[in-house]
């Protein structure tokens, strides 16, 4: 039987106003079929999305939605989860967005450890604004504010995101639609800050301005980038260089933040003693 996708976009904002070819249409349908599989009831999700291409998520997904300014998507987020800890939240965000104006957002939801799903779509540029430099344009490249090519030190997103203590933390590219399926769904099942950062093609603004004419070249250079986990792992360390690992990168069992909230929130009423280092389980 045919997936029905209908049922869960709203069908009068077809078709999209993505660039032909763009990535982000691959994700939102793998977004879908995740949200599918994990039994979701679509009047108990929520997707948050910020400023830039994939701003434009929250128009399309027929479900709870919330479009915020540009790179406060985790904040607003973090509200609708403590409001309603029940919810499932999924926050979509750009490399602009999510690691540049929203960086320190994002570190925070990360250390928090709430449960949120964050899916950041990852085409290495600003690519609605029209092609300036985001955390994650490789150095070299031309941008349209460096016209000479990128001198910043690119954001490796998953580091980041381990680094600030998120304890689900994978990586995939929109090349394989049924890889990214997967590992959205065991994301969307963890208790926790879930971390995607999910590789696409910027082919019109970042692609055939650095010598790769067409959406398909855009997609060879994200391919010859990437490699799964273990063939990663087995490289020479001067071969890693430049290279990024996909699969899950990291998943631990730690405390999230609205279970902790709500001890917090029980023991102001008196309904229990006053909480202790202890009575919150260590960092694995």
């Amino acid at each position: 039987m045919a997936f029905n996708y209908d049922q869960y976009l709203r069908v009068n904002k077809m078709p999209t106003l993505w660039c032909w070819g763009c990535g982000d249409g691959v994700i939102l349908k793998a977004v879908i079929r995740a949200i599918e599989k994990s039994g979701w009831d679509m009047d108990n999700v929520c997707v948050v999305s910020g400023i830039g291409c994939s701003g434009r998520f929250s128009s399309y997904i027929n479900c709870n939605t919330v479009h915020t300014t540009h790179g406060r998507t985790v904040a607003y987020a973090t509200g609708i989860k403590l409001a309603n800890p029940k919810a499932n939240v999924i926050v979509v965000a750009g490399d602009g967005d999510g690691l540049a104006i929203g960086g320190n957002h994002t570190i925070h939801g990360c250390r928090r450890n709430i449960d949120l799903n964050f899916i950041l779509i990852n085409n290495f540029i600003y690519g609605l604004t029209n092609s300036q430099t985001s955390p994650t344009t490789p150095q070299g490249m031309w941008t349209v504010s460096q016209k000479n090519g990128n001198i910043d030190p690119t954001f490796d997103a998953c580091q980041l995101a381990i680094g600030a203590g998120a304890s689900f933390v994978a990586r995939e590219t929109m090349l394989d639609p049924k890889k990214l399926e997967k590992i959205l769904v065991k994301g969307f099942a963890h208790k926790g800050f879930s971390f995607f950062d999910i590789m696409s093609n910027c082919h019109i603004n970042l692609g055939r301005k650095n010598k790769m004419q067409s959406a398909m070249e855009n997609l060879e250079w994200i391919d010859s980038i990437t490699l799964p986990l273990k063939k990663w792992e087995e490289l020479p360390a001067e071969e890693k260089m430049n290279k990024f690992p996909t699969g899950v990168l990291r998943e631990v069992v730690q405390p999230e933040y609205c279970d902790m909230y709500a001890q917090i929130q029980a023991a102001a009423q008196g309904k229990r003693a006053v909480l202790t280092q202890n009575d919150f389980a260590k960092k694995i």
